[in-house]
């Protein structure tokens, strides 16, 4: 297929792009982290001062420093919300850096559904699943033949319990986590490899059943908001104050009938569709080149990448913020692929991928236009009843510097 940059280009074009996502990151963190009704810090409040609750641990750890070095919460807020964003940027750049680059690649980086969507839509910027990434990019890059075969078990039995208290949700995830182990310890007989991927998963399924089945009572939930109030002048509102009424499993799923429509779905299935139509143009024409459990039963990786992310339809039915669920998706699946593609795991088929785009890409000038408004012309938004936001590439840093400008007067 045809190559359309030389590695060492796409890099510097890449390290580029993230550092500008990373300059525009930082501004609004700081921006947001001072307003009173910001959904994302709304739930990084949440915390463990009424006793045990879902999602508490890293607010538990806030309120801490932020108590103990008379700080404000919200400022410490920010700051681990930028070592996170910082973190999850560095771990992407040394994860894509030197990767073969054709069209369809790059296209299926720079999807607005992956690491332009948070940015696009501030109010998701940093949310909880950032630390869900992080970790499990940190998993993939134990995961590769560099490293014992048993360091990802342990990861995974000590780790992931850990995540599961900071965001439970990366339980509907778990079947990339399995395939990852499934394929990396492929030479293992078919029962001691289910009975190694169970064990090594068991702390993190306790700890999940624990987080779903034991809500916050009101009682507790009043017990946070006061703590929150008298040390901090903290409300306890949005994401910590939904703990009130949306904790049980029984209510996360009671909330967005009302809100479905044919409009919805249309939209969702054209946003997915055409989102992830780079990564699912790669896996259809892409096969294993080794045999191992579960895909060998397949001609090519579309159809398992689609069977491992069934449980995600769980998380549609839950969430009303499915501009998220999709980005979540769309985070692992293309980790998962460029992780088998690193590792020397994958056959493409490159010129069958070549015949289905090659009305474009001898076209540079079509191929740049098509490419910005791909990548930078639209992105979901949060909400499933938020229609499609139009041109991130140029409203973002439209806002930003009219932000700053704003706050230099103000200063002033």
């Amino acid at each position: 297929m045809q190559i359309i940059m030389n590695i060492r280009k796409f890099n510097n074009y890449f390290f580029i792009y993230l550092c500008l996502l990373f300059l525009f990151g930082i501004f609004w963190l700081y921006i947001k982290h001072a307003v009173g009704n910001d959904s994302t810090i709304s739930e990084w409040l949440i915390n463990y001062q009424g006793g045990f609750t879902k999602r508490g641990l890293i607010g538990e750890i806030c309120f801490q420093i932020a108590k103990y070095f008379d700080l404000s919460l919200r400022f410490v807020i920010f700051l681990f919300q930028s070592l996170m964003y910082s973190i999850f940027l560095f771990l992407i750049y040394r994860f894509f850096r030197n990767i073969p680059t054709n069209l369809i690649i790059i296209l299926s980086i720079f999807t607005p559904i992956f690491l332009l969507y948070p940015l696009a839509e501030i109010e998701v910027l940093v949310r909880k699943e950032t630390f869900v990434f992080t970790a499990f990019l940190l998993f993939l890059n134990i995961s590769n033949a560099n490293y014992s075969s048993n360091i990802p078990l342990y990861y995974i039995f000590f780790i992931l319990p850990i995540v599961c208290l900071i965001y439970e949700p990366i339980v509907f995830f778990f079947p990339f986590i399995a395939s990852v182990l499934v394929i990396r310890l492929r030479h293992n007989q078919t029962t001691a490899l289910l009975s190694k991927i169970t064990i090594c998963f068991i702390p993190a399924l306790i700890v999940s059943i624990i987080v779903a089945t034991n809500p916050i009572t009101p009682e507790n939930h009043a017990i946070m908001a006061t703590s929150l109030k008298e040390n901090f002048g903290e409300d306890c509102y949005m994401s910590c104050g939904l703990l009130l009424w949306k904790s049980s499993i029984v209510q996360q799923f009671t909330g967005n009938f009302s809100a479905y429509s044919l409009e919805v779905f249309v939209r969702y299935f054209l946003i997915i569709l055409v989102g992830f139509g780079p990564i699912f143009l790669l896996c259809f024409n892409t096969k294993l080149k080794i045999q191992a459990l579960f895909f060998q039963y397949f001609n090519n990786l579309l159809f398992p990448v689609l069977i491992i992310l069934l449980p995600v339809l769980v998380m549609f039915s839950a969430m009303a913020d499915w501009g998220r669920v999709v980005n979540m998706s769309y985070t692992f699946t293309v980790l998962f692929y460029f992780y088998l593609l690193q590792n020397n795991l994958l056959e493409i088929n490159l010129e069958k991928i070549e015949k289905k785009v090659s009305f474009i890409t001898n076209k540079k000038y079509l191929l740049v236009i098509c490419f910005i408004l791909y990548a930078f012309g639209w992105t979901p938004q949060t909400t499933l009843r938020g229609d499609v936001s139009s041109f991130p590439g140029y409203r973002v840093p439209y806002k930003s510097i009219k932000m700053l400008n704003y706050q230099i007067k103000k200063n002033n």
